[in-house]
């Protein structure tokens, strides 16, 4: 099967055009899965592909495919999973007879069946498919030519990668879930210069839709003019200050720190296991009044969406902390089931040789009703943090640390001169309890965002509005 065929549906890729009978490996899962809490067959096909180009020519262009399934029976706490890149019945056979280990004894009730939905969040347009190869080089070698008429650019590196990925989930019970989930994303960085002093820019933009909208000449200018910003502002910053102080996040991708801060720590897993900061506070205050946080997997085009995850759940928006007030936490199935609590739809694999576990979607917090510029004015002496790099948190005690790439000094309610090696450490909860000001003006990232758990990358959204925050250890060099 090539990337240019016309595939309306995974049930048509898989059964249809294939060569697996949905009757009888509907029996082969069944007998499988016999005596287990519940489980599933995962049927994947993907392309992906991936340009690079780096200082005026096309460094690197990949092309893969790839296919496979999983197999997996839960009873109790136990998980029995077998994949393999050969999509036959013979091979998911063979997977039978490893996955049925867990199950031996068990007498329960198999889990029902996720509900069916005919919700649509994106199209199943093929990106691949959309634009020819040589206008995607051109586009690239443009962004470059572009970058290059400051006199100031001494590097320039622009990446286009698209995928398409039809996965289908097969139950005992003869549920049958699919979803074709096409995704792009487009990079722009720049390093400028002057004299000895070098600085870097980046930008990026993406989601769940074909490329054709990024080849338009006004959204691919407008990364690149955002990368060339970003170096400049950077080429006048000086050395941030340490300290505790207080802090301003600004609107949209700042909402990375809520994401490893406080998001990781709300997902179903780490809480049944008690690991996790928030374990045991259930309708307990967790953060400062008016801060309403939500994962919300049902919105279209956005990145980290899903029109069913990967157990087949419909995607849902989940209240996590509603008014400072912890409401729920992000679920999988199993955790759920656990926790005798609902399956919320944020059961997330990377791909078929992965088992599926809780994983955010798009999670941001709720928009206030304080306008941003009287935020601002409200510091005398603080720190302005625009864009994050990259950050790490300990799940367990919601310690974490991030990087800012983009940050100003706050002196008398306004926004100084711009800072280099400005670092937020603080602990998840702990800030939240600190929010002073909540924004009226929300933003979503640019859809850039991708997520690491136990190995595990899957795409994800971030977002949140300006954000004043009474306090945070600020580590700097000045």
């Amino acid at each position: 099967m090539s990337a240019s065929d016309r595939i309306t549906s995974a049930e048509d890729l898989f059964f249809s055009r294939g060569a697996l009978d949905r009757p009888r490996l509907t029996g082969i899962v069944s007998d499988a899965l016999h005596g287990a809490d519940d489980g599933e067959l995962f049927l994947e096909y993907a392309y992906s592909e991936s340009f690079a180009f780096d200082d005026g020519r096309l460094k690197s262009c990949n092309f893969d495919t790839s296919q496979g399934f999983g197999l997996r029976a839960v009873s109790g706490e136990q998980t029995g999973y077998a994949h393999a890149s050969e999509l036959s019945e013979t091979a998911v056979r063979r997977a039978a007879e490893t996955v049925r280990a867990v199950r031996d004894g068990h007498a329960g009730a198999f889990a029902a069946a996720p509900e069916l939905t005919n919700r649509r969040l994106y199209a199943d347009d093929n990106p691949l498919n959309e634009i020819p190869f040589a206008e995607k080089v051109k586009l690239l070698s443009e962004i470059d030519a572009y970058a290059r008429r400051d006199d100031r650019v001494r590097q320039v590196s622009a990446s286009l990668l698209g995928a398409w990925r039809a996965v289908l989930i097969l139950r005992p019970d003869g549920y049958l879930g699919q979803d074709i989930r096409p995704l792009v994303r487009l990079n722009v960085s720049v390093v400028m210069g002057e004299g000895d002093r070098q600085e870097s820019g980046s930008s990026g933009t993406g989601g769940r839709t074909g490329y054709t909208a990024y080849f338009e000449p006004g959204r691919w200018r407008a990364e690149v003019d955002e990368a060339m910003r970003q170096a400049e502002v950077n080429l006048r910053a000086e050395a941030a200050p340490a300290g505790e102080v207080p802090v301003v996040l600004g609107p949209g991708w700042p909402g990375v720190l809520l994401h490893e801060a406080v998001g990781h720590g709300l997902e179903g897993d780490f809480n049944r296991k008690q690991s996790s900061v928030f374990s045991g506070l259930m309708g307990q205050q967790v953060a400062a009044p008016g801060v309403t946080i939500v994962d919300d997997g049902t919105l279209p085009d956005r990145r980290g969406s899903l029109t069913i995850d990967d157990e087949g759940t419909p995607s849902s928006r989940t209240v996590l902390i509603e008014d400072g007030i912890l409401t729920g936490y992000m679920q999988d199935r199993m955790n759920a089931r656990l926790m005798g609590m609902k399956a919320t739809g944020n059961g997330r694999r990377q791909s078929f040789a992965h088992m599926p576990m809780p994983r955010m979607t798009n999670t941001y917090m709720l928009g206030g009703d304080t306008d941003p510029a009287d935020i601002l004015a409200s510091v005398k002496d603080g720190v302005y943090a625009v864009n994050f790099g990259g950050g790490q948190v300990d799940i367990t005690s919601g310690k974490f640390v991030f990087s800012c790439t983009e940050a100003y000094r706050i002196e008398n309610g306004r926004i100084g001169a711009p800072l280099k090696g400005a670092t937020l450490i603080g602990q998840g909860s702990e800030v939240m309890k600190k929010v002073k000001a909540v924004g009226n003006d929300m933003a979503l990232d640019p859809g850039i965002g991708t997520c690491g758990k136990a190995g595990q990358g899957v795409p994800v959204g971030v977002g949140q509005p300006t954000l004043l925050i009474d306090g945070i250890t600020v580590g700097g060099t000045g």
